[in-house]
């Protein structure tokens, strides 16, 4: 094995001889299956990474279009060019890193995730899918050992604005959108020009329909199911869908001293029983999913006036589309009684971009099962509550999603931490599930 090479792996439940084999095993390179990350060599890359936007908080604050974001994709294309990757930027401001395969006419897997942050964000949000990529085309070279398939490396752009970059890989970025302001105070299209993209030309960066072999992105959950549990990997079942209305509350204002209780029409209690109402019945239906008020806004918001009106806000997700319904109408049937009862009004009007639930393959879900199964590895199937990349993905090739535990759940802070260990075992994992679908004809 090349250099200071660590096999990481959870020795839960695996016997002395077990134990005995392994440690043999990991002392030579005889083939594909005997080859594994160097936990300390990508662990250095993220922290390194993670000094680009640092502040005395110790969060990192490196928004998509800044310098910061600039300096960190430089670095990123840096490790590409080391692991003997061919690089390109494409139409939509994304970084491709290219390693050839043996056979030309077979479609590309592609891997890979985003290093831009949210403010005052953490380390490892998309971090360690994009340099665990890295990784393993650094292992890959070292070894010697070729694929069959082409394998493409990703770094998407502005995933945390709104998965910019992969959507225009998926062709879903429209002209409004190009328009829209990032946090930086650049539009959309003048991000990717910075980043030297070419939005007049967008077109080119798209993937049709089986343009692609698969797609495969590892993230830390960004949530404490794994952590909680002591579980090395997530399989992720899917992505979900994601539903959101804008709730007006319609009642009289009016003076606060001289108006009865019995004799008003608050809108601010109305809004109250309605946020109650939501958690009730989100608690009421078994399953995953989730709904949320995020936000509540009373007018005029004085403190001695009876408020009028309450803007409110109602966010549902889950793997299903039909359950998202389902929670929806026994929230709107109850929020309507609510309305009635205390005299007022409510209106539901949804927000037309939504993102649709997206399953991710089985063939590969059994794959990465199998490599964390051989590796060792505790795992969990489970459903991604947050947004990703891969979700852009589903609808143009067989996708499939690793997930690492986040240490408390923490995600989006700088306090998000995933150890050494867990991201090289997700690196791992993502070696010899690429290594494994590289074998296939077909899905």
């Amino acid at each position: 094995m090349a250099g200071s090479v660590n096999k990481v792996i959870s020795f839960k439940g695996l016997a002395l001889a077990t134990l005995l084999s392994t440690a043999i095993s990991s002392s030579v390179c005889a083939d594909d299956g005997d080859v594994w990350v160097n936990q300390d060599r990508l662990e250095n890359h993220i922290l390194t990474l993670g000094e680009i936007g640092k502040d005395q908080t110790g969060a990192t604050s490196r928004l998509a279009y800044s310098e910061h974001d600039i300096k960190g994709r430089a670095y990123a294309m840096r490790l590409m060019n080391d692991a003997g990757l061919k690089i390109t930027i494409d139409e939509g401001g994304n970084i491709i890193g290219t390693r050839l395969g043996m056979d030309s006419s077979l479609k590309p897997i592609m891997t890979g995730s985003h290093i831009d942050t949210v403010p005052e964000g953490g380390n490892y949000d998309g971090i360690v899918g994009s340099l665990s990529a890295i990784e393993v085309a650094y292992v890959l070279n070292e070894n010697n050992i070729m694929l069959d398939h082409t394998l493409k490396v990703v770094i998407f752009t502005n995933e945390e604005g709104g998965h910019v970059g992969s959507r225009a890989i998926s062709g879903r970025v429209t002209e409004g959108m190009l328009e829209l302001k990032s946090q930086m105070g650049l539009s959309h299209r003048e991000g990717i020009q910075k980043l030297g993209g070419k939005p007049e030309a967008l077109n080119k960066a798209l993937y049709e329909k089986g343009d692609l072999f698969a797609f495969i992105e590892l993230h830390v959950e960004q949530g404490g199911t794994l952590d909680k549990e002591n579980i090395d990997i997530g399989v992720v079942t899917g992505i979900v869908g994601i539903r959101r209305w804008l709730i007006d509350v319609i009642g009289e204002a009016n003076h606060a001293g001289t108006t009865q209780m019995a004799s008003r029409r608050d809108a601010l209690v109305t809004a109250a029983e309605y946020v109650l109402a939501v958690n009730k019945v989100a608690l009421s239906l078994e399953g995953n999913h989730v709904a949320t008020v995020g936000r509540l806004a009373p007018e005029p918001d004085a403190i001695n006036v009876v408020p009028g009106k309450v803007r409110t806000t109602l966010e549902i997700r889950d793997l299903s589309s039909t359950k998202i319904q389902k929670v929806f109408d026994d929230i709107e049937k109850a929020s309507l009684s609510i309305a009635i009862r205390n005299g007022t009004d409510i209106i539901f009007n949804e927000i037309q971009q939504n993102a649709k639930p997206a399953l991710t393959n089985r063939a590969i879900q059994d794959e990465v099962k199998r490599a964390a199964t051989e590796l060792g590895l505790s795992f969990k199937y489970i459903p991604s509550g947050a947004g990703h990349d891969a979700q852009e993905f589903v609808p143009i090739t067989p996708t499939s999603m690793i997930f690492v535990p986040s240490k408390g759940g923490l995600s989006h802070s700088g306090r998000e931490f995933t150890s050494a260990i867990d991201m090289a075992n997700g690196a791992n994992v993502l070696l010899k599930t690429i290594l494994a679908i590289d074998k296939f004809d077909h899905f």
